[in-house]
């Protein structure tokens, strides 16, 4: 879908630039933009809001035939442009100081009305604590039909995308360029999936290429478009702090997972300690905390392999961790000279390839961590009966919310399965 104002308000943007706030001033003075247009150098002088140099970038006599070229590029290529002026708008982004006139999407946006979301940020250079965390946060969450918000970022951005999807979610992804850039070109798969379970989106036309202070003006999108705000390892100046600022700006809430000293949590620490974010361990904190917005539903999908691709998760910094990459290993060890180096003892998977073992032949099962506490009282109750969670919390003298909590790692840990109708049996 193309806005009807499309045109005009691209052609502004072309003589203003993005992250400007004279397109929220526009927008409330002109019914319909075009009039602006059609007005001419003196309308445009003496609307009070452009200046000089605005006036003659506007004048300018290409610039209806660029705008014209943005447009029908994104028709070629199936992208949506929303106008600040258009119903589809999403209303939640009129509350910045400088909404973007111009939303290029590929995908479908959310009802950011009636739907929880949730930004996502935190390092590029994120851990395995992190990425994990990101991962499963995310896949929760968008269990419970939480909007997954990030920006499409290696490290944390990329695991919680994943985890959206891998949950069946929607999530959508705001770039800090044109969405048909070719930044980050490892991350294409994923973007293209996001686009069929919710939007790729951004305030840039769409082969426009990513520059520095791009980022920092996403991350204004991403706050907005946000109930609140996750923050997961965000070192002392990482951008996530700017988007954490931008949240608090705008009075959403701002949740930090707690983490360990290391360099790579010092900021993500330091809001908690100065009492900007509330602490997080567990994506239940999340979901207490808005249970008047959330409706719980049961969970039904198979948690045992929900981790499974967090290896694959492509992080800044870590070659090894840089898509499915594995090393080379075709010819080892066919010679056995005295001056060999001994081979270090191959891993219990690389053994059986190399020995030819029968991959038909039955493994030993995982064995499962011991329970305790919650857990434990939650599976002595259950049988093979279907119980519902209603009656299950009150036969454990559990609130729901930390049932429902204990049921998730009990699902994910192989001890109990979910059924329709909130009831939950032993597997």
């Amino acid at each position: 879908m193309i806005s009807a104002n499309a045109l005009s308000w691209i052609r502004l943007t072309l003589a203003i630039g993005t992250n400007n706030p004279k397109y929220k001033r526009l927008a409330t003075m002109y019914h319909d933009i075009s009039d602006l247009l059609k007005g001419g150098a003196r309308e445009w002088s003496f609307c009070g809001v452009l200046s000089k140099d605005d006036t003659q970038r506007l004048g300018s006599a290409d610039s209806a035939q660029r705008a014209q070229a943005i447009i029908d590029r994104c028709t070629a290529l199936g992208y949506s442009v929303l106008t600040i002026d258009d119903p589809d708008y999403p209303s939640c982004l009129m509350h910045l100081y400088a909404p973007p006139a111009v939303l290029y999407v590929h995908g479908t946006l959310p009802d950011f009305e009636h739907r929880l979301s949730l930004g996502v940020v935190g390092t590029r250079s994120a851990s395995r604590y992190g990425l994990a965390n990101s991962y499963k946060f995310a896949y929760a969450l968008a269990k419970y039909e939480t909007v997954i918000i990030s920006g499409g970022a290696l490290g944390v951005d990329c695991a919680s995308h994943r985890g959206a999807l891998a949950a069946g979610g929607v999530t959508v992804c705001v770039r800090g360029c044109g969405i048909n850039s070719r930044y980050l070109k490892d991350n294409i798969g994923m973007r293209q999936a996001i686009a069929k379970n919710g939007a790729v989106i951004s305030e840039y036309p769409p082969d426009e290429e990513p520059r520095k202070y791009y980022f920092p003006a996403r991350n204004r999108l991403i706050s907005a478009l946000s109930d609140g705000l996750l923050v997961i390892e965000a070192g002392e100046r990482s951008g996530a702090l700017i988007t954490a600022d931008a949240s608090l700006e705008l009075g959403r809430d701002v949740f930090a997972l707690m983490g360990n000293n290391s360099a790579v949590n010092l900021g993500s620490n330091q809001l908690i300690k100065e009492g900007a974010a509330y602490p997080v361990t567990d994506f239940m904190d999340i979901l207490a905390y808005y249970h008047k917005k959330v409706e719980y539903s049961v969970l039904t999908t198979d948690y045992e392999s929900m981790f499974r691709d967090i290896n694959a998760i492509p992080v800044k910094g870590n070659p090894e961790r840089n898509g499915n990459r594995r090393a080379d290993s075709a010819s080892a060890g066919k010679a056995s000279g005295k001056n060999e180096k001994p081979k270090a003892a191959p891993k219990p998977e690389q053994a059986a390839e190399e020995s030819g073992a029968d991959e038909n032949k039955a493994q030993p099962a995982p064995q499962k961590p011991a329970l305790t506490g919650d857990a434990k009282r939650i599976v002595d109750y259950l049988s093979a009966e279907p119980v519902h969670i209603d009656t299950l919390a009150e036969g454990v003298q559990l609130p729901v919310s930390r049932v429902l909590s204990t049921l998730t790692l009990l699902e994910m840990q192989g001890y109990v399965r979910a059924l329709q109708g909130r009831k939950f049996v032993l597997k």
